[in-house]
C-alpha cells in the first residue's frame, strides 16, 4: 500500500512577475515520467525553465530531479522535497518557470518552487494505492440478500452482478481483507457458495480531506 495522486492536475502562481506552472501527474515506473516530461515540455517550448521531481516507483527506489538550468539545489530538490515530505510515490511533478525580469535569489527561487509543487500537491486527487483481488462470488438466489448486506456493511458499493440460473457477484476486495472476506462470506451462506479468483490488481481509494 502507498500514497500518490491520481490523474493528472494543474496548478499556477504568480511571484515577482515570473509564472509559474506546476503540473502533477500519476506516473508508473520511469517510461512514463519521462513521457510526461516531454509533453509538459512540448506544451511549454517558450518557457526558460522546466524543473521537475519525481517518485516513479512504489517503493521509493527511482528517485529523479532536475534544476533546468535554474542555480544549483534552488528548484529540483525542493520540488522532490515536497513529493517526500507528503510520502507520494509514483508521482511526478513538472514546474514550469516563465521568467519576469526579477531575480528571486537562491532563497527565493527554493521557496517559489516549493510552494508551486505544494499549491499542485493541494489541487491533486490523494489515493491510497493498495493490492487488491477480484472475486467471481456464485450462489443460489436464496443467498442474494445475504451476500448484499455484507457487501453494503464492508463497504463495496462497486460490485457487478450477474442473474441466470445462478447469481453471480463479481467483487474487488484488498488482498489483506481477502481471506477474512470470503470467510465471512461461507459462514453467512453456510458454506453453500463458490469463490474464484479471477486476477489480482492495484486500485486506487481516494482519501477524504
Amino acid at each position: 500500500m502507498y500514497l500518490s495522486v491520481f490523474g493528472e492536475t494543474v496548478a499556477e502562481r504568480t511571484i515577482e512577475k515570473s509564472r509559474f506552472i506546476a503540473y502533477v501527474s500519476h506516473i508508473e515506473g520511469e517510461e512514463e515520467a519521462k513521457a510526461f516530461l516531454a509533453r509538459v515540455r512540448a506544451e511549454h517550448p517558450l518557457a526558460t525553465h522546466v524543473c521537475y521531481g519525481y517518485v516513479a516507483d512504489a517503493l521509493g527506489n527511482e528517485q529523479r530531479f532536475s534544476d533546468a538550468g535554474e542555480p544549483q539545489g534552488t528548484a529540483g530538490m525542493p520540488i522532490l522535497g515536497v513529493l517526500k515530505a507528503q510520502g507520494l510515490f509514483q508521482t511526478a511533478i513538472a514546474v514550469v518557470r516563465y521568467f519576469g525580469g526579477i531575480k528571486l535569489g537562491a532563497g527565493g527561487l527554493t521557496r517559489a518552487y516549493s510552494s508551486v509543487s505544494a499549491l499542485g500537491l493541494a489541487s491533486a486527487k490523494i489515493c491510497e494505492y493498495d493490492a487488491c483481488v477480484s472475486l467471481r462470488i456464485k450462489m443460489e438466489y436464496s443467498g442474494v440478500n445475504a451476500v448484499l448486506l455484507l457487501l453494503e456493511r464492508e463497504g463495496y458499493s462497486d460490485h457487478e452482478k450477474f442473474f441466470g440460473e445462478r447469481a453471480e457477484f463479481l467483487v474487488s476486495v484488498r488482498e489483506r481483507d481477502c481471506e477474512a472476506f470470503c470467510a465471512t462470506l461461507r459462514d453467512r451462506l453456510n458454506g453453500r457458495v463458490e469463490i474464484a479468483e479471477e486476477k489480482r490488481f492495484v486500485h486506487s481509494f481516494p482519501i477524504k480531506k
